[in-house]
């Protein structure tokens, strides 16, 4: 026996506002008061991996298998729960929405297939409780979008009175420290105010476009925070299909080198460039956070796949094409073939599975995806955009943060153990001629310029994105994630060296200074965390080759389209050099900022 209801709403807002809204169904539950459940996974044999839920509702225990959602945005969504027994079979909640001329449509349909009377009574009821619910938080929701306002779900958490001294006293503390950058209060008001799902992996980069602020400023502000007992910080492993992490570690040096995803059913390799992610949490002290699930999967649960869809052998689906032109990856929820592409054409790809197969098979109809399974199992199709990494703190772009090495000297990788790192810009100073220069001074004053020496130097690095890995006499090897802030760091050390030696009543002591890029690895020396390979080396012998004032840069460092338009207003000098090591003359690119400027 079925039992559904349809639900009609119309905006004055686009649909892709209301999307936002409607989609995000982690939010949506959390707000609505449906308790938190927990998940397993189960393999089946097809290769399917089926998702079982379990909460305790009134006393009860009740299980179900949670179907793959299918949705396509911003257009429609669908979620299907199974009931292993009681008076429900079945669940399925369908929402769609059509942008008109001036305004949207909305659609909800909630429908339940009943085994009894029981189940009859229970269904109306719920459909009757949904529709108070679902009115009350659309007009919620209506309202704050008029206000212009960012967040459109209202948060039941009230702090307690201890929680918000406790909070501001560290807030204090941690305003006192160079990392706080006038935002430690946005950070207390976010933790005491957002829901729960908003807090169990909190992502610094995200909220510093929220802010509208440098990502920089607010990764350092967590990092400090966590040294406060704001926050709590750990590792993420990141499956590279379904982007979710299952595996965690508070400390660096405990991360596995390989992960089993039991969602996706697939093994991976940890990559601190690729997957190894930093995310926040708040502190027990400050916010107890329970973890769980008020959705599993959905539209809002991952908003980088922008069309998910269920097929059976031999079905064939099409749907809206509505999606942005840009790089996506075809692939299914079950493990198996993936294809990563441009679209950039009229016509979106026609896919086509067969089982563990992903292909493109000519064009979708116009303003149409379609999407074929000719295989023997049934296929989950994925359609997913490739910027999802847009908002993750990666392991790689820690270790560049000066604020990392300075607050957590302790997170070391495993003696022995080897981490790949791509792309990374190293620099090289040295003072020269110091060693006369410090005769003539005596051990204490050379002493004390060095130290101020490295201050300047740190607080341009810092400010640059940089970090400085070491100490090399009166000279400093810095790593950068981004070519152009190494650069722009090695310019802006050479322009203040004037100031220098004024304030250091010094003659025109004068620095040079190397940069290279390229892949390198990292490692543990001397208990911190360093880089090793020919990179580095040649990065190191190239600050040789200048004179005072110098920066000299390899030809592969050069070439990056971002420092040749730096380079141009700096007269560069291109030539060959004989570096140690090198078995043929080294093509090098030199400017002295003394020269240009």
């Amino acid at each position: 026996m079925q039992i559904s209801r349809q639900y009609h709403f119309e905006f004055s807002h686009p649909a892709e506002t209301l999307w936002n809204i409607v989609s995000d169904t982690a939010r949506w539950g959390e707000a609505s008061g449906f308790p938190k459940y927990q998940t397993r996974e189960e393999l089946q044999a097809d290769g399917r991996v089926s998702i079982y839920g379990t909460v305790n509702l009134a006393g009860f225990k009740i299980t179900w298998e949670e179907a793959p959602a299918n949705w396509i945005s911003p257009h429609w969504f669908e979620q299907r729960r199974i009931m292993h027994k009681g008076p429900i079979a079945e669940m399925i909640t369908s929402t769609t929405l059509v942008d008109e001329q001036d305004s949207s449509q909305l659609k909800i349909e909630l429908c339940f297939e009943v085994r009894n009377l029981a189940g009859k009574f229970i269904a109306k009821r719920m459909l009757a409780a949904y529709q108070n619910k679902i009115e009350g938080m659309l007009a919620d929701a209506d309202r704050l979008i008029r206000e212009e306002q960012a967040d459109l779900f209202i948060s039941r958490y009230r702090p307690s009175t201890s929680a918000i001294q406790r909070a501001q006293q560290i807030g204090r503390h941690i305003a006192e420290t160079p990392y706080e950058h006038g935002l430690v209060q946005k950070l207390i008001d976010f933790i005491l105010s957002r829901q729960e799902v908003d807090l169990w992996s909190i992502r610094p980069l995200a909220i510093a476009r929220r802010w509208r602020v440098s990502p920089r400023k607010v990764a350092e502000l967590f990092l400090q925070s966590v040294r406060a007992g704001l926050l709590e910080s750990r590792w993420d492993i990141l499956c590279p299909r379904c982007r979710v992490s299952n595996t965690h570690s508070s400390n660096m040096s405990d991360l596995p080198k390989g992960v089993h995803c039991e969602a996706c059913n697939i093994d991976f390799q940890t990559e601190f460039a690729r997957n190894v992610e930093l995310s926040f949490s708040p502190s027990p002290v400050i916010r107890q956070i329970e973890y769980g699930h008020y959705c599993r999967s959905g539209p809002g649960v991952t908003p980088h796949i922008k069309g998910q869809c269920s097929l059976k052998p031999g079905e064939s689906q099409s749907f809206p094409l509505l999606l942005s032109h840009g790089e996506y990856r075809l692939r299914t929820l079950e493990a198996g073939d993936e294809i990563s592409f441009c679209w950039s054409q009229d016509n979106f790809p026609h896919i086509r599975v067969q089982d563990e197969k992903v292909e493109i098979d000519g064009e979708s109809p116009a303003g149409e995806i379609r999407m074929t399974n000719l295989g023997r199992y049934h296929r989950t199709v994925v359609i997913e955009e490739l910027n999802w990494m847009t908002d993750i703190l990666t392991a790689e772009q820690v270790m560049t943060m000066q604020a990392f090495r300075d607050l957590f000297s302790d997170q070391v990788l495993r003696p022995g153990d080897e981490v790949s790192i791509r792309n990374i810009s190293f620099m090289f100073t040295d003072l020269v001629n110091s060693s006369a220069i410090f005769r003539h001074l005596g051990d204490a004053e050379a002493y004390h310029l060095v130290r101020e020496h490295f201050s300047d130097l740190n607080e341009i690095v810092r400010e640059h994105e940089g970090s400085i890995v070491k100490t090399i006499g009166d000279g400093i090897h810095a790593a950068f994630l981004v070519p152009e802030n190494a650069l722009r760091a090695a310019i802006a050390i050479q322009q203040a060296m004037p100031a220098f030696n004024q304030r250091m009543k010094l003659d025109n002591i004068a620095i040079r200074i190397g940069l290279h890029f390229g892949n390198s690895i990292a490692v543990t020396l001397n208990g911190r965390l360093d880089y090793y390979g020919e990179v580095v080396n040649l990065a190191a012998r190239l600050e040789g080759q200048g004179a005072g004032g110098d920066i000299t840069m390899s030809n592969a460092f050069s070439d990056d389209p971002a420092i040749a338009e730096i380079l141009r207003d700096h007269y560069p000098h291109h030539k060959q050099a004989s570096i140690k090591g090198a078995v043929e003359p080294v093509s090098i690119v030199q400017i002295s900022i003394s020269r240009a400027g």
